[in-house]
């Protein structure tokens, strides 16, 4: 058993808040930089790669003691995000929502960043213990918060275990994101631009080849509506509670049985997720029964334009959804096709579930490696 000591967390390093840029300077934007919000992040995230929003030297210039240094460790400070935390791969800057632990020593940055991840939940618990309609941990009180550490010379050695969990899980994941290109590229090469094998052969008409036909999505599938399980009342378990910004937590119940998938609803309309196993969909998506799923149903609705019909919040309109049109080749194009994805989704399949093992095999040693119990 290790001696625990306190940490403040303004020990760890130099606390900064981020902030935004004049979105009416466009010379600001579309530049070399990260500019990292909390929708960039998730409670899953390591390093952070890419961001939607990209800022110039021109704002690095002007936001100079708010731009942050690689190896920084961000966290997200208000609302539901509190506790999205990642490490900057980058030089970056972050919005005002995130404060940022630039570390007094590099060789500290992993274990900060997981011992930020360790105690969420008080974290959390402050934010809503402030009184606002929107909780929040302004950088005063960030900064003052003081919890319980294993010895400091052991940090790096922790960070370093503890990460060698993460670089499998990130490797896995550039894996997925090949094979998952690699059906895309295929679906898009058969059946958006009609080179599908002995296409020479096949007569198109409007861009339908002989013996297909392009049906409205409500011929095909129904879009079920996911249902409400805000954060607090989730109960962390084996199945997958997907939003529309993907894989939101866990709950120990499913609602849906697998696999099935996944259309984005509210906030990023139009997003598509295939859910190989039991999952629970909540209220900002759609999701399609597992009978009525089909990888190449999920590969055609990748390739729908669906239309925003929200200006102030952005929503997707089942009716309207339901007009789009899909094209659907002859059984033996559509077997052909199957044949081709299924064993790509196979590994697929199995990369997620060894980073699922890999996840609940850190998640165990964190707490006991946080509280002393087990040593280094």
């Amino acid at each position: 058993m290790t001696t625990l000591i306190d940490v403040k967390i303004d020990s760890l390093g130099h606390i900064v808040t981020g902030k935004t840029p004049s979105k009416k300077v466009a010379e600001y934007f579309d530049g070399e930089f990260q500019f990292v919000t909390p929708s960039d992040l998730n409670f899953k995230h390591y390093y952070c790669r890419t961001t939607e929003t990209t800022v110039t030297e021109a704002a690095k210039e002007k936001h100079k003691n708010q731009f942050i240094p690689t190896g920084s460790i961000m966290f997200t400070c208000i609302g539901n995000t509190i506790g999205k935390c990642a490490i900057a791969s980058v030089d970056c800057l972050t919005n005002q929502q995130i404060n940022t632990v630039i570390p007094h020593h590099q060789n500290e940055s992993k274990f900060i960043y997981y011992f930020l991840n360790h105690y969420m939940d008080v974290f959390r618990g402050i934010g809503l213990s402030g009184g606002a309609a929107t909780p929040i941990i302004n950088k005063t009180d960030f900064s003052k918060v003081v919890l319980k550490a294993p010895e400091r010379t052991l940090w790096p050695e922790i960070g370093n275990l503890l990460s060698k969990y993460d670089d499998l899980i990130e490797n896995n994941r550039r894996r997925i994101q090949l094979l998952e290109e690699s059906a895309r590229l295929l679906y898009q090469e058969w059946f958006v631009h009609l080179r599908f094998p002995g296409h020479e052969q096949i007569k198109v008409t409007d861009g339908v080849p002989e013996g297909w036909e392009k049906k409205p999505l409500k011929q095909i599938a129904t879009l079920n509506y996911g249902k409400a399980l805000k954060a607090e009342v989730r109960v962390p378990g084996p199945f997958p509670v997907y939003g529309s910004s993907g894989e939101v937590g866990s709950h120990e119940k499913a609602l849906v049985k697998g696999p099935g998938i996944v259309v984005g609803r509210k906030g990023n309309v139009g997003s598509i997720y295939w859910v190989n196993t039991d999952f629970y969909p909540i209220d900002t998506v759609y999701f399609i029964s597992s009978e009525e799923s089909s990888l190449f149903l999920y590969h055609a609705l990748q390739n729908v334009q669906f239309i925003n019909t929200d200006v102030a919040v952005p929503g997707l309109n089942r009716d309207m959804a339901y007009s789009r049109g899909i094209l659907i080749p002859d059984d033996k194009n559509l077997q052909r096709f199957l044949s081709e994805v299924k064993p790509i989704q196979e590994q697929i399949n199995k990369l997620q579930d060894y980073n699922d093992r890999l996840a609940q095999a850190r998640d165990l040693l964190l707490p006991k490696l946080m509280s002393g119990e087990l040593t280094i």
